[in-house]
């Protein structure tokens, strides 16, 4: 995914508004050991690249910015919306150094649904966690795990702990807490 930014030098109320008006969004740099950079992106573009990223993955995505010094990979931390439009109106970035461990929020997808023996039954899967969170270095973020959930039958659930976790990628999450479980109605 890339972006195109533009250093922000105005950073009153006024000329945020300015931005947001042309179409475009405000947002800010964050970099470890810097002071925060206020940069401006294109409104079209963010909705282009939005609409290219599967629900629930913004914040494992790496998106490279553009600017007039070059290319910086950086991860989505905050996102703010338009409460009765939801267009986006803010985006801090986290800047990215490749020798430096971050945390992220995973998504868990669970597969093997149709298959389950427990919905069969009557029964109806019920997410506990939708996310873990890990500390990874940037090149080893996955994009999301898989947890299999054809093997469960009435009130069985798993755990965090029955997640393949790939090597140098560590959860913050406790592994004993469960993530899915096969409810009764």
């Amino acid at each position: 995914m890339k972006l195109s930014i533009t250093k922000r030098t105005n950073v009153r109320k006024s000329d945020t508004l300015n931005v947001r008006r042309e179409g475009n969004v405000p947002a800010i740099l964050y970099s470890a050991g810097q002071e925060p950079v206020e940069v401006v992106i294109s409104g079209p573009e963010l909705q282009a690249m939005l609409r290219n990223v599967k629900p629930g993955r913004l914040s494992t995505t790496i998106i490279d910015l553009n600017d007039e010094n070059g290319v910086v990979k950086a991860l989505v931390k905050d996102i703010q919306y338009e409460p009765t439009t939801y267009k986006v109106i803010h985006i801090d970035f986290q800047k990215l150094n490749e020798q430096d461990k971050v945390r992220v929020k995973v998504p868990i997808e669970f597969i093997g649904s149709a298959d389950c023996s427990g919905i069969k039954l009557g029964g109806f899967l019920r997410p506990i966690i939708r996310y873990v969170n890990v500390e990874c270095l940037p090149k080893d973020i996955p994009s999301f795990f898989e947890l299999s959930v054809a093997d469960l039958g009435m009130r069985q659930s798993k755990r965090i702990k029955d997640l393949m976790f790939p090597q140098g990628v560590r959860s913050l999450t406790k592994v004993d807490e469960v993530a899915v479980v096969i409810a009764k109605r």
